[in-house]
């Protein structure tokens, strides 16, 4: 009986460390999957402040020529 209840409990040990290696690397695949869609976030707000900042300089150049022209 003694042996059989160790070696359940080998058994379990092994199926136990199993379990929290699978639910270990679905959490890490879960955090890469996070870090992917916030770096790609980033990326698309930096490109759109890019974006505006030459609209605005565009905007402020086309109105300083025109003041420049008109006086």
């Amino acid at each position: 009986m003694t042996a059989l209840l160790a070696s359940f409990g080998r058994w379990g040990g092994i199926l136990t460390l199993i379990a929290l290696l699978i639910v270990l690397v679905k959490q890490l695949i879960a955090l890469v999957a996070f870090l992917m869609v916030a770096i790609k976030i980033a990326i698309i707000v930096a490109f759109v402040g890019v974006f505006l900042l030459i609209v605005l300089a565009m905007l402020r150049a086309r109105g300083q020529r025109r003041r420049e022209s008109g006086d």
